[in-house]
């Protein structure tokens, strides 16, 4: 009996480990590009919180401030979202709210308003400092050929 309780405890171990590592990989992102230096840099790994996770809101995408960096679908890129700094918010002539985006070491801001529904995540502060794992996003880099 002390045996099955322990190969009981120990798949439940098992996994909780599992649950644990996906949840806390949905809440990284891999920065790709240089776009963002000197606050992020290539490899680093952000820790951010999503617009909808399984069903939940973490935060509402509307409520994106002008210096929040956040994850979004980019209409004009087409190798995945894209992670860069709110500078602007404004309205477009149908009412809908929209954000101007850049990455800090970019000259010009990208190339289309963002609006909400587009906004996958937002990367997590604390103290005014991004949360991130530095350079450890180099692996996935070299794994998916980036």
């Amino acid at each position: 009996m002390d045996e099955d309780k322990s190969k009981f405890r120990e798949i439940g171990i098992y996994f909780i480990i599992l649950v644990i590592a996906f949840i806390s990989s949905q809440h990284m992102n891999v920065v790709v590009s240089k776009s963002m230096e000197p606050v992020l840099y290539r490899g680093d790994i952000v820790l951010t919180q999503k617009t909808n996770f399984m069903g939940l809101n973490e935060f509402n995408a509307s409520d994106i401030n002008v210096g929040d960096i956040v994850i979004y679908d980019a209409t004009w890129f087409n190798d995945g979202p894209v992670i860069h700094r709110v500078i602007s918010s404004g309205t477009d002539s149908k009412g809908r709210k929209y954000f101007i985006i850049k990455g800090d070491n970019n000259p010009h801001p990208d190339p289309t308003v963002v609006y909400p529904s587009q906004i996958i995540s937002r990367a997590i502060k604390i103290g005014g400092h991004v949360l991130i794992i530095p350079y450890l996003g180099q692996i996935t880099l070299s794994l998916r050929g980036l």
